[in-house]
């Protein structure tokens, strides 16, 4: 068996780094998240969430993302987040993920309707100097919304 030149065990453990870095981002979305913040993302993280429910493309900074975050939290519990597939090169990793929650809050002007929902969407994170300093998202917010009941 042929054995990793130094250069290669690098890239391996960047490369490694860099999607559990993508994963923890991904984990604040859950309810029983504790981690810290500060350990995840740059101070002037950016992300683009394409499109938002309202159609338009927001781009968010760390404290706007946290504010989209509590907003979830408040409007789902039993939130949980699978990774189905992450794919990393270089500065980049892409994660498939799916999030499953129970909607008991309001959540963009609908009252709760104690359904469960599960839709999946793609991140892309863009990491420097160990945090996530920007994030691509698109997600399948109609199955979400068709499984809330919100549309038929």
């Amino acid at each position: 068996m042929k054995q990793e030149s130094s250069q290669q065990q690098r890239i391996r453990q960047l490369t490694d780094s860099n999607k559990a870095l993508a994963r923890r981002a991904l984990e604040f979305w859950a309810s029983d998240n504790q981690d810290d913040i500060a350990e995840v993302f740059s101070a002037d993280y950016i992300n683009h969430q394409e499109p938002s429910i309202e159609g338009d493309v927001k781009h968010l900074g760390l404290a706007g993302w946290m504010t989209l975050v509590a907003g979830h939290h408040a409007a789902f519990s039993e939130s949980r987040v699978r990774i189905i597939m992450q794919i990393a090169e270089g500065d980049l990793v892409a994660t498939r993920w799916e999030f499953t929650v129970k909607h008991t809050g309001s959540y963009i002007g609908y009252q709760p309707t104690g359904k469960t929902a599960i839709w999946t969407g793609i991140e892309i994170d863009r990491i420097a100097d160990g945090k996530i300093v920007e994030s691509w998202v698109d997600w399948d917010k109609y199955r979400q919304l068709e499984m809330l009941g919100i549309i038929g």
